[in-house]
C-alpha cells in the first residue's frame, strides 16, 4: 500500500527530545515500512526515516530562530500533499484540523489522527462543519468533547516492542517525565515524593509560554535536597531515568489525551502512579500497571505501596497492550477500510447515469440514425 504520513513540523521526526506526535508518527512510519509499505514522510528536513522523505524546511521548526511564522511551512506542506494527493492510496494526516478544507476535496481516501486536547469550545463550529472528514481519537476519552465529529476509530499509541529496557531493579526514586506546565502538576510529583521522604528526580521541558509559571512556581520547589531538575531528555536515556525509578508520577490535572509517557515508563517495567483524568484509567489497570487515584492522600499512600506490584507484570501490559505493531495493524485496518468504501462510493458514481443523462422518452438521442 502507498501511504503517505504528513507530520506537524515543529520538530523532526522522531524528535531529539521532547515532541510527543511527531514520536508517534516515527513508529508508526517505522512500522509500516517493516512491514513492506511503501511510505512517503512528509516531515522537516532534519527527520531520520526508512521511508521516503518530503522534506517540507530544514530542521525542526521549534529549533530554527529563523522562523517567525510556523502556520505557513504548515500549509505550504499541506498544499504540496494536496498536489500530490493521487500517488498514494491512502493519505493520514497529523496536523490537526488544517489540512481539512484542501482535505474534503481529495480524490485519494485520507484520515486525521487527533493527537490534542479537544475540550476547547470553538472546536465545535469546526467539526460541525468537517463532520465529512474521517477522525481517529488516541483514546475514547479524548473525543467525548466532540461527539459529532466523524469518528471512525480509537488507536492507542504504540511503541517499537524492544525501544526500552525492562529493569526489574529500581533505585530509590520517583521520576516525573514531561513539561512543565500547570496541567502537569510537576509541583503536585514534589509533594508527593517529599511527602514520603523519596528523592525525585524530574525530566522536563520548559516552552516558552510556560516559563513564567516555572519561575514563579516551581523554580523555588527545586531547591528541595529531594529534588533533582535533569531538564529534557532523549529517547536513549529514558531506558535508564524511567527504568531505575520506583515508579512514575503522573499527576495531571487536565483532560490528557493519552499520555505517551505512561506506556514508556511500563516498557520498562515501572509501574505509574496517576490522576484519574481524561485516558489514564483506559491506559493504566489500576493495581496491576500501577495505581489510579483521585486526591493527593490518595496519590501519597499509593506511591508508599508501589513496591507491592509486580514489575514484569507492568512490562506484561505494555506487551499486550501497547506496541507499535499493533498501533500500525490498527492504523492499517483503518485504511483498508476506508479504500474499500472509497471504491464502493466510486463504482456507484460510475455505474449510475445522473438523471439528465437518462433518456425520459422515446425520442432519439442527438447523433443517433433515424430510418426514413
Amino acid at each position: 500500500m502507498r501511504i503517505a504520513q504528513v507530520s506537524p513540523l515543529y520538530e523532526s521526526v522522531p524528535p531529539r527530545l521532547y515532541g510527543g506526535t511527531e514520536r508517534i508518527v516515527h513508529y508508526l512510519t517505522e512500522e509500516l515500512v517493516r512491514m513492506g509499505h511503501e511510505v512517503t514522510l512528509f516531515a522537516s528536513g532534519d527527520s531520520i526515516t526508512s521511508a521516503k522523505l518530503a522534506p517540507q524546511c530544514e530542521q525542526a521548526l521549534r529549533l530554527d530562530e529563523r522562523c517567525t511564522d510556523a502556520l505557513v511551512k504548515h500549509l505550504l506542506m499541506i498544499e504540496r500533499v494536496s498536489t500530490w494527493h493521487e500517488d498514494f492510496d491512502v493519505i493520514h494526516f497529523h496536523t490537526d484540523y488544517l489540512h481539512f478544507p484542501l482535505a474534503r476535496r481529495m480524490s485519494v481516501p485520507h484520515v486525521t489522527t487527533l493527537h490534542g486536547r479537544l475540550d476547547i469550545a470553538d472546536l465545535g463550529p469546526m467539526y460541525d462543519e468537517f463532520s465529512d472528514i474521517s477522525v481517529v481519537s488516541i483514546s475514547d476519552a479524548q473525543r467525548r468533547p466532540l461527539q459529532q465529529a466523524n469518528w471512525v476509530a480509537t488507536v492507542h499509541h504504540g511503541l517499537p516492542k524492544d525501544l526500552l529496557r525492562f529493569q526489574p531493579d529500581p533505585e530509590g526514586y520517583f521520576a516525573f517525565v514531561g513539561r512543565i506546565s500547570p496541567e502537569k502538576r510537576v509541583d503536585r510529583a514534589i509533594e508527593i515524593a517529599t511527602a514520603l521522604e523519596v528523592p525525585i528526580k524530574i525530566a522536563a521541558k520548559i516552552d516558552k509560554v510556560d516559563r513564567e509559571y516555572f519561575e514563579a512556581r516551581i523554580r523555588p520547589l527545586l531547591a528541595q535536597p529531594l529534588v533533582e531538575f535533569v531538564g529534557e531528555i532523549g529517547e536513549t536515556d529514558k531506558s535508564e531515568f524511567m527504568g531505575h525509578a520506583r515508579a512514575l508520577l503522573f499527576p495531571i490535572d487536565w483532560p490528557e489525551p493519552f499520555g505517551l509517557v505512561m506506556i514508556e515508563a511500563m516498557a520498562c517495567g515501572t509501574p505509574v502512579i496517576a490522576f484519574r483524568n481524561g485516558s489514564v484509567s483506559e491506559v493504566l489497570e489500576d493495581g496491576v500497571s500501577g495505581f489510579v487515584v483521585e486526591s493527593m492522600e490518595e496519590a501519597i499512600e499509593a506511591a508508599g505501596r508501589v513496591h507491592e506490584l509486580d514489575r514484569a507484570g507492568v512490562r506484561e501490559q505494555f506487551e499486550r497492550r501497547f506496541t507499535a505493531e499493533r498501533m500500525a495493524q490498527d492504523y492499517l485496518d483503518i485504511y483498508a477500510d476506508l479504500c474499500a468504501r472509497s471504491t464502493l462510493r466510486s463504482g456507484i458514481t460510475q455505474s449510475t447515469p445522473p438523471d439528465s443523462a437518462v433518456p425520459d422518452t422515446d425520442e432519439p438521442a442527438p447523433g443517433d440514425v433515424v430510418a426514413a
